[in-house]
């Protein structure tokens, strides 16, 4: 059987794939992933639609019409979300600009796919974090806790302790942490940057803890965080372990029942508390590796104490519920203090 050559298309997908996003963006592998999973879909797609394996597809084949198509059926039949929609676009958009620089011939057609537009979706509502009483139990540690269950506190308290993104703590290694004062970690966030967090006293020697408890050889390379089989902990696992651990918790803090909260939640609970301390906003962004302050800026609708306060400070003679006393009553002026409460 004659093999098939290399088409533009293919020729495109290679140099995409192999040397301008990992190189010339310099994007992590994550993305790339992301972006490689949006054109799979895509081709299995087109390729459903003309009737035609995927290796005898062309750049014609990345048609508006295509696109277009592809982008309905994903809501229609994936039941995708606008943001899900719209990320597979970007990633079929930046494809479409590179396949225009090496095959000028679609330039025409490229650009029809390039005028697609974003769908405007439903803006976020309030943003889930977590109430100081609801930390303290979620990170309180019974007498006798397994080491399943030390991890995965450490896990939760350096996550609040620092603001990292998931896949940021799960790509510490032990090099990245300094475990004696002053306390800090490294992390690596999006675009290759990196930025120091400090963490609490007790975070460090929860993490000594861990370590000294290992069962597998602390090395620096070793990433901290690990599963019962010595690989690294999954985004997934996280997520199953915060529900997990959010249903212990349950019992007794009835606020988190019926709620949403997901490994992101602690993300946002440290935004918003630092805000709530009066943080300025350019050391929160850098704090959680924000690239813009509009980012950051979300967080300032999300707790209504603070609208509290800038309520309190635009109008301060707007009528305040009377202060709660706490001196006991004269037992011979007990009247006096009814009327004075």
């Amino acid at each position: 059987m004659k093999a098939t050559r290399p088409n533009a298309l293919a020729r495109a997908l290679f140099k995409y794939f192999q040397e301008y996003l990992p190189t010339l963006r310099g994007m992590s592998p994550h993305t790339v992933h992301s972006y490689r999973d949006a054109i799979v879909l895509f081709l299995r797609f087109a390729a459903g639609r003309s009737k035609r394996p995927i290796d005898r597809m062309d750049l014609d084949d990345l048609s508006p019409e295509n696109v277009t198509e592809f982008l309905a059926d994903l809501e229609r039949t994936r039941h995708c979300c606008v943001a899900t929609r719209n990320a597979r676009l970007a990633a079929l958009h930046t494809f479409a600009r590179f396949a225009a620089s090496q095959a000028p011939e679609h330039l025409a057609e490229l650009q029809r796919v390039l005028a697609i537009p974003f769908k405007r979706g439903p803006r976020r509502g309030p943003v889930e974090f977590l109430t100081q009483r609801e930390v303290a139990q979620l990170l309180a540690t019974p007498k006798t806790p397994s080491p399943a269950l030390e991890r995965d506190l450490t896990l939760f308290a350096l996550m609040l302790n620092t603001g990292a993104r998931v896949q940021e703590v799960l790509d510490l290694r032990v090099r990245d942490v300094r475990l004696e004062p002053p306390y800090q970690v490294c992390l690596s966030g999006k675009g290759g940057k990196t930025r120091l967090c400090p963490i609490w006293s007790h975070t460090a020697k929860r993490l000594q803890r861990v370590l000294a408890a290992s069962v597998w050889p602390v090395e620096p390379e070793r990433p901290i965080f690990l599963n019962r089989h010595g690989e690294k902990l999954t985004r997934f696992g996280v997520h199953y372990l915060l529900q997990k651990r959010i249903a212990q918790c349950s019992a007794d803090v009835q606020s988190f029942r019926g709620r949403r909260i997901h490994p992101h939640s602690l993300r946002h609970t440290t935004a918003v508390h630092l805000l709530k301390a009066g943080v300025d906003f350019a050391t929160i962004s850098h704090w959680l590796g924000h690239a813009s302050l509009n980012t950051t800026m979300a967080y300032a609708r999300a707790d209504m104490d603070l609208k509290r306060q800038a309520l309190a400070q635009i109008f301060p003679d707007a009528p305040r519920p009377p202060p709660k006393s706490r001196a006991a009553p004269d037992r011979a002026d007990v009247v006096g203090w009814l009327q004075r409460l």
